[in-house]
């Protein structure tokens, strides 16, 4: 079986998918508070699909099966900005990038000017990217950082685009070389143990779960 696994192509009603910051914070007399962060931010995910025919509660019940229960992942991304706001069609990404060849989303991290700014080469010129659009950074397959872009940027006439992102990307995993990726971009989740609820009346056939990303040393 693949690892990571894709997503099911299902139709979804609800998502809540935000990154967590861990931190801890301490109210003192005199309207004091200090906060401390720690640790590496990660995304939490909650999704409810749409009402299920037979063939799409299926691939549910065979995606909870293989996304966590023996320690597999699966590419989690926000099904509500699968890519850039402003190029998406409603078709995945293409065109030809600015250098030649075809584009289908998948760029190159050309530099790590620090951890919160990034240079990507690779794509056509005047691609657009808007603030809370996704940019994934890949080391390998198992190996991912998913951002969100916090200021709007525009591909040059070479199709390198200078990017802001937060959280900041670990820049001692993430060395050079790696690559950048626009079409659903994803980070490695499992989901939460006990949280699948997968009712089946021909009232209710909406499936809900939550999940987190983890972090896996692999190739």
């Amino acid at each position: 079986m693949a690892d990571p696994i894709s997503m099911p192509l299902v139709g979804w009603k609800e998502r809540v998918f935000d990154p967590v910051r861990p931190r801890d914070t301490e109210r003192m007399e005199g309207r004091r508070t200090e906060a401390q962060s720690f640790g590496t931010p990660y995304w939490t995910m909650r999704l409810r699909t749409v009402w299920l025919d037979k063939k799409a509660y299926g691939l549910m019940d065979a995606f909870m099966m293989e996304a966590g229960d023996d320690g597999e992942t699966f590419l989690g991304y926000d099904v509500f900005r699968p890519r850039p706001i402003l190029m998406d069609t409603g078709a995945p990404l293409s065109g030809t990038m600015a250098a030649g060849g075809v584009f289908n989303g998948d760029a190159v991290l050309q530099s790590i000017l620090d951890t919160r700014t990034i240079v990507v080469s690779g794509l056509p010129a005047g691609f657009q990217l808007s603030p809370g659009d996704y940019v994934e950074i890949r080391k390998s397959s198992l190996v991912r950082s998913l951002h969100r872009i916090r200021q709007a940027a525009t591909a040059n006439s070479s199709g390198v685009v200078t990017l802001s992102i937060k959280y900041g990307l670990d820049t001692g995993v993430f060395t050079l070389p790696c690559t950048a990726h626009f079409e659903k971009p994803s980070c490695t989740m499992q989901i939460d143990p006990g949280s699948y609820d997968g009712p089946a009346s021909w009232d209710n056939r909406e499936i809900s779960f939550t999940a987190t990303e983890v972090f896996i040393n692999g190739s």
